[in-house]
């Protein structure tokens, strides 16, 4: 049969474009004295695609992305992906050289950088060596090999691009924020981000009318949780141009805000922090916890004292989350829910086994949002992949968990960090989830050690409340664990080292006790 029609499809640039066109004065972006509305924000996204296509830069190239949170950077992201390129966004977070190694990998042509992140970029400038010798834009500063971002756009057509879009096309490359060697590219193609889009507009009840606000960095595939189903359905991205709890709370009050995704790091501050008691956070629906398992604890007092509309999300970049809700919360303390709309989760053995419910293995996943695979790794990618009975191809997370009988899937613990003290295997996370009860005890992550008798015993390093007593709280934790779990001693920490989206790292905890010979 003729087809006589194209095959159905939607696009986030497509679907951004009808947003401008039927809503032009509702409000798309706010960032600190920025409002702009859908007609605004996509007049800028337009302008960045078009100058983008201007320079040559299109379908199937690569454009960097180093700034720090903006209207004008959302506009940048987005814009990067209307012009059908692929955006690759950089923590700037980083060292120069390990922002060097990312961009040089990547193969960016262009890249976007701004006053805050202009040192990071200039000392490496002239080794980024795919850069286009035009293709460096700044955004708030003026210097020499740069060219200033307004004044580009400023240049550009506000006329929708001329741009086509496939559902496998590279739309974003994630890197990890890793502190040793060159992370893996995670390329996510059209397809996965607009599953991203429409499963978390679903599942955390997006609509028209919310204001969403991102606290944490643009850059983080996590800040995308609110990003993209908010700007999916035609509601508001608010930004916050850098986290503190006293901004936070009083924008949600100020703003009304609805959506908000924060890590747990920022849940525990916001909690400490005085102002909290007096603050009107009546129009929150949702609060999303991710990037990190929220202690029982925390989310108890979070539920008490900021609302019950918390929801946390257990997921990793290769794409695949669960998610609990409130109604589900109380009844299951510690566990992260079920399957995202569009996610099939399993569990597996070491043999590659699929096993029931109520066994504990590897966490492994298949569905819309699923990466393409890494950037120029196919031996990487290969080595993630778990095939069924059926042949079809699941990603390995490298986490620990089990399903209960229910269908709710509790996280034990990152493989890579179970600790195997005297033949036991011992899940950190278990531990920090006591531990974290002790009314002296701020934040806390368990690594393991070495042991000359038990091979390795766990460790807790904890970031410590006024008068907190190592011993005291050392004594306390072992009355209430299990011998194999009991740990061994307690380190003060001022704080932990962490990626962009506040998740301890660490393998950099662990360095300093695996390297020293004492």
């Amino acid at each position: 049969m003729r087809q006589i029609l194209d095959a159905p499809s939607a696009f986030l640039p497509h679907v951004w474009a009808n947003h401008a066109r039927h809503f032009p004065n509702r409000e798309a972006v706010v960032c600190g004295t920025e409002r702009w509305s859908w007609r605004q924000f996509n007049a800028a996204m337009n302008q960045v695609a078009n100058g983008l296509l201007g320079l040559g830069a299109g379908q199937g190239d690569k454009v960097a992305v180093v700034m720090s949170n903006s209207a004008e950077m959302a506009a940048v992201l987005y814009g990067i992906i209307k012009s059908g390129a692929c955006v690759v966004p950089v923590s700037a977070l980083l060292s120069s050289e390990q922002i060097l190694g990312m961009v040089e990998d990547s193969g960016a042509q262009v890249l976007f950088a701004d006053a805050a992140t202009r040192a990071l970029i200039e000392p490496v400038m002239d080794r980024l060596a795919r850069i286009r010798r035009n293709g460096f834009f700044a955004h708030g500063f003026e210097a020499d090999g740069w060219r200033g971002l307004g004044g580009w756009m400023a240049q550009q057509d506000i006329a929708e691009p001329d741009a086509a879009y496939s559902a496998d096309d590279e739309v974003n490359i994630i890197y990890s924020s890793g502190t040793t060697g060159l992370p893996k590219g995670i390329v996510m193609s059209h397809a996965a981000r607009l599953h991203f889009a429409w499963s978390n507009a679903i599942e955390m009840r997006f609509s028209r009318r919310s204001r969403a606000l991102a606290t944490t960095a643009l850059y983080s595939n996590g800040t995308w949780l609110m990003a993209l189903p908010v700007l999916f359905v035609g509601g508001a991205l608010h930004i916050l141009p850098s986290f503190t709890p006293q901004a936070f709370l009083d924008t949600v009050e100020r703003e009304r805000i609805t959506h908000t995704f924060m890590v747990p790091t920022q849940y525990i501050v916001t909690l400490e922090h005085p102002a909290l008691d007096g603050a009107d956070l009546s129009s929150l629906e949702v609060m999303l916890s991710a990037g990190s398992p929220l202690r029982i604890d925390t989310k108890k007092q979070v539920i008490a004292r900021m609302g019950r509309g918390i929801h946390e999300l257990y997921g990793y970049s290769e794409g695949a989350a669960t998610m609990i809700k409130p109604e589900d919360a109380e009844a299951k303390w510690g566990s992260v829910g079920t399957p995202v709309i569009g996610f099939d989760i399993g569990v597996i053995d070491e043999g590659g086994n699929a096993l029931p419910f109520g066994e504990t293995g590897e966490i492994v996943a298949r569905g819309g949002g699923v990466m393409t695979g890494y950037h120029k790794r196919p031996d990487a990618t290969a080595e993630l992949v778990w095939r069924d009975d059926m042949g079809r191809a699941w990603i390995r997370s490298g986490d620990i968990g089990r399903f209960d009988e229910d269908g709710f899937l509790t996280i034990l613990d990152r493989k890579k960090d179970m600790i195997i003290s005297g033949g036991f295997n011992v899940f950190p996370a278990d531990i920090e989830q006591v531990i974290g009860g002790h009314p002296d005890v701020s934040d806390v992550t368990v690594i393991g050690i070495p042991h000359d008798k038990w091979g390795e015993t766990p460790l807790a390093l904890v970031i410590g409340r006024a008068g907190a007593d190592c011993a005291a709280i050392r004594d306390w934790a072992n009355a209430r664990l299990a011998k194999p779990q009991r740990v061994s001693a307690v380190e003060l920490r001022a704080e932990f080292p962490r990626n962009a989206l506040g998740k301890v790292i660490k393998r950099a905890l662990r360095e300093a006790y695996w390297s020293d010979p004492a």
